[in-house]
C-alpha cells in the first residue's frame, strides 16, 4: 500500500549561491559523513559538479520528508537521511539513528528517483508499507 508520495525541485542555482556564501557550513547541515566524502570528492575535480550533487541530495531529502509526511521535523533531520546508490547506479535512502527506528516501526519501504538538468535538480519518492500479515 502506497504511504506517500513527495516531489521536489531545486534550483541548483540557490544551492551554489549558498555554497559561495556559507562554504562547507551549508554542506556539513545537509549531507552525511558518506555525502560529505562523495561531495569533496566531486568538488575537487570541479566545483560545479559539486553543487550539483549538494542539491540533488536537499532534493531528495525533501522529496522523502514530503513522502513520509513529516517534513523537517524530529525525528526527520538532514543529516540521518541519507542518499547513497547500489552498484548498478539506482539511488537508495539509508536511514539512520531515530528516522530509521521511526521508519522501520511504521514498516515503510521507500523509493527514490533522482535527475538533474540545467539549473534544476529534481526528486520523486514514493513511500510504500508493508504491514506484517
Amino acid at each position: 500500500m502506497i504511504y506517500g508520495i513527495g516531489t521536489d525541485l531545486c534550483d541548483i542555482r540557490r544551492i551554489r549561491a549558498s555554497l559561495e556564501r556559507h562554504g562547507d557550513r551549508f554542506v556539513t547541515k545537509i549531507l552525511s559523513q558518506a555525502e560529505m566524502a562523495t561531495y569533496q570528492r566531486r568538488k575537487s575535480r570541479f566545483p560545479e559538479r559539486g553543487a550539483r550533487y549538494v542539491a540533488t541530495r536537499f532534493s531528495a531529502k525533501e522529496a522523502f520528508s514530503k513522502a513520509i509526511g513529516l517534513g523537517m521535523r524530529m525525528p526527520m533531520t538532514w543529516r540521518s537521511c541519507e542518499i547513497s546508490k547500489l552498484p548498478s547506479g539506482q539511488p537508495v535512502i539509508v536511514l539512520h539513528g531515530a528516522l530509521k527506528d521511526w521508519f522501520e516501526a511504521r514498516h515503510l519501504k521507500a523509493h527514490i528517483s533522482v535527475t538533474d538538468e540545467a539549473d534544476y535538480a529534481g526528486s520523486y519518492c514514493v513511500v510504500e508499507q508493508h504491514l506484517p500479515l
